[in-house]
């Protein structure tokens, strides 16, 4: 969004709640978030997602292409603004974004980031938006992964090639203490899987886990995919979130914890866990129950929920005051369980 276009909104949407096109906007915002929900979002757009045949590769690729176009001009705007080195690398054999802050200096840690799109679209390029905003407020390396999307592959894969990236990491120098993981949305609902699978099969564990609007169910379970559907103004689990799930996993595996680690089993070590929400979405049951999951069963846990904010705001609006208060706590949280030591 362009800042132009953000203050003149700000002015006409700062003074009350008020219904904006088709969803409402809380007077308990700040007015640059009320400014980007009238703008950003319409009932037309959530209502008419069309989502290739299963078993349409053709059309699977197609999607993910205009998928990745539809955020170039994003992408040049985080470039402007936050300036970062990045450059393109391959971990066991997988393709990564290594993304570096600008005046980044070397403080031996770093932060793997798994990205969202339903496990279906974006790459690790077209989402910079919450990955680079991420290197500059916390000051850390940034390896976004570049997993193979759904339904190319299956989540057993896709786990498997986030395991091999954290492992090629320690091949590298690092030891897990130094790694941490995030993920947004779908990719929350990988990272959080992925450590699981790792924990079950004796492996070290990254120091900390961060997960944004994690997608920790991907059946339609959970109180606020019913109570908030309408509120909702990113999606429809039926239009775009069922279709993606069947393509990412076999129904009968989609209660497999390292699909939904809700059903993880926490009375085992896990990672400390911050899991950050909002109001306004879907999956606020899934940040919730994840939550109760590890913290009722003696993990370190921490939930964060945001008031009138939308799915995966940090990332969608990171310009928002909201968003860099989400990212500030986020980087603390990182400071505690990594140990960050000025490299001065």
């Amino acid at each position: 969004m362009m800042k132009r276009s953000l203050i003149a909104l700000c002015l006409a949407v700062a003074s009350s709640g008020a219904i904006a096109k088709d969803f409402y906007v809380p007077s308990t915002i700040s007015p640059e978030g009320k400014a980007f929900l009238t703008e950003s979002f319409s009932l037309e757009a959530k209502n008419t997602v069309v989502i290739p045949a299963l078993a349409d590769i053709d059309g699977w690729k197609n999607y993910q292409r205009k998928a990745d176009e539809a955020m170039v001009d994003t992408n040049k705007a985080i470039m402007a603004m936050y300036k970062p080195v990045i450059s393109e690398a391959v971990i066991a054999d997988v393709p990564v974004l290594d993304i570096k802050p600008q005046n980044w200096k070397d403080n031996g840690k770093v932060l793997v980031y798994t990205h969202g799109g339903a496990y279906t679209a974006y790459s690790a390029e077209s989402t910079l938006s919450s990955s680079v905003p991420v290197a500059n407020d916390t000051q850390l390396r940034v390896i976004s992964v570049d997993y193979t999307l759904a339904p190319h592959a299956k989540f057993d894969v896709v786990t498997d090639q986030v395991i091999a990236v954290l492992d090629g990491l320690t091949k590298q120098g690092y030891k897990m203490s130094d790694i941490a993981i995030y993920g947004d949305s779908a990719g929350g609902g990988l990272a959080a899987g992925t450590v699981l699978k790792m924990r079950d099969k004796g492996m070290a564990l990254p120091a900390a886990v961060v997960l944004w609007s994690p997608w920790a169910d991907i059946t339609e379970t959970g109180d606020t995919y019913h109570t908030l559907k309408d509120a909702e103004p990113v999606y429809r689990y039926d239009l775009l979130l069922k279709p993606s799930a069947d393509a990412y996993s076999e129904v009968k595996d989609q209660k497999n914890p390292y699909v939904s680690p809700v059903y993880g089993d926490y009375t085992k070590p896990y990672p400390p866990t911050l899991i950050q929400a909002g109001t306004k979405e879907l999956f606020l049951s899934n940040a919730v129950r994840l939550y109760q999951a590890i913290d009722s069963n003696g993990g370190e846990a921490k939930l964060d929920v945001y008031e009138g904010m939308w799915h995966v705001f940090q990332a969608f609006s990171y310009d928002i005051p909201e968003s860099k208060l989400a990212r500030k706590k986020m980087a603390a949280f990182l400071d505690d369980k990594l140990v960050i030591i000025d490299p001065d």
